[in-house]
């Protein structure tokens, strides 16, 4: 999942905040993954303030209590180190969220996507990745063996408010 929408500006480029605006459409993904029954067991989430004000609206809004694994390298992450932060998933997690920063996540999720998914998500990711927007994907094997297309994408959804 890509942050919600952030102030443009801020101290630093850490410290930004979410938009009243970026806090809605977070809460609002939270309950569209939460209608999907999604349930992560394990949460990966960016340092930064915007990420990890939009896991609160998500998981707040989707009832989840977990507590997330903030980690500094997801800020400044490519897709190829992201992937390797996930790789070092626990092993027993079997349901997992990422909350990180563009480009980063639309070329991650692309580049996990085999293709062997459902078509209309994947052409609908492949069009843009705005601020809230998310990608479910299916993996069945080892974290420490994903790799690139090796996970189907199941849904992709923009969380926005009503």
């Amino acid at each position: 999942m890509r942050h919600a929408k952030a102030e443009s500006w801020g101290e630093s480029d850490q410290g930004r905040t979410l938009e009243p605006r970026g806090r809605d459409d977070a809460a609002a993904a939270g309950r569209w993954l939460a209608a999907l029954g999604f349930v992560p067991d394990h949460a990966l989430v960016s340092t930064s303030v915007r990420t990890r004000e939009t896991w609160e609206a998500v998981a707040g809004a989707a009832g989840w209590e977990s507590e997330p694994d903030y980690d500094t390298g997801l800020y400044a992450a490519g897709p190829e180190a992201a992937l390797d932060l996930i790789r070092e998933v626990p092993p027993h997690a079997t349901a997992v969220i990422v909350i990180g920063h563009n480009p980063t996540m639309a070329y991650l999720a692309q580049l996990l996507d085999d293709g062997a998914g459902d078509s209309d998500a994947g052409a609908a990711m492949a069009g843009g990745y705005p601020t809230s927007a998310l990608t479910v994907l299916e993996y069945d094997g080892a974290w420490v063996e994903l790799d690139m297309a090796s996970a189907s994408v199941v849904a992709f959804h923009v969380g926005r408010a009503e």
